[in-house]
């Protein structure tokens, strides 16, 4: 998860190029993470979680979210290179739609670039980025919830820590843990209102 590629590409031109790469009109998982190599973790994570900023944004977060948690236990439990199984690898993509995705997230990938760089490693690598991974995992569950706009902050939040990841900015991954706890801790407080609510008027 380093901050450059062999070919030295900053992550904003890397998704450029991705889209420019795709000899076909549908692409697969498998074959978007065969494209990323040595960053494969943190683009992929980035490229999952983009789609998931857009409110009221429904469908494709479900999509990806299955994918973003299976690459995010990975980490959790220190795999060196990101793997899918055959069902959540074979699911395709539009070339159209990631060329879409670099245009729109291009500029801000790049001021997010402009500010982060080496700090805090220690918390991007093993051991320290296991536990980034268990969040991711929890993040990217609660992506799940069928609820509106409930997609938006946790895929944002694994944006930052995907960004803080591939740039080994630990204070962006921090950031990114920072905000992605508390919506899940808000998740939590409006479940448990809701529920005594329910039994405040079922007389329970």
């Amino acid at each position: 998860m380093t901050a450059t590629t062999s070919q030295g590409l900053a992550i904003s031109e890397r998704l450029v190029r991705l889209g420019e790469e795709a000899e076909t009109e549908q692409v697969s998982l498998n074959w978007i993470l065969s494209q990323l190599h040595e960053r494969a973790f943190g683009l992929f994570l980035l490229i999952l979680a983009l789609p998931c900023c857009i409110p009221f944004l429904y469908g494709v977060p479900q999509i990806v979210s299955l994918p973003l948690m299976f690459i995010s236990a990975q980490i959790l439990i220190g795999r060196r290179m990101p793997w899918l199984p055959g069902s959540l690898g074979g699911r395709t993509v539009s070339a159209d739609g990631l060329r879409r995705l670099s245009d729109r997230a291009g500029p801000w990938l790049r001021r997010i670039e402009g500010l982060s760089k080496p700090r805090l490693s220690a918390l991007t690598t093993s051991p320290l980025d296991r536990a980034v991974g268990a969040a991711l995992v929890l993040f990217s569950a609660s992506i799940l919830v069928p609820l509106p706009g409930t997609n938006t902050v946790p895929g944002f939040a694994v944006v930052v820590v995907a960004m803080g990841l591939l740039q080994r900015d630990g204070i962006m991954v921090v950031i990114g843990s920072l905000l992605g706890t508390a919506w899940i801790a808000s998740l939590i407080f409006a479940g448990a209102s809701l529920i005594s609510l329910i039994k405040t008027w079922l007389g329970l």
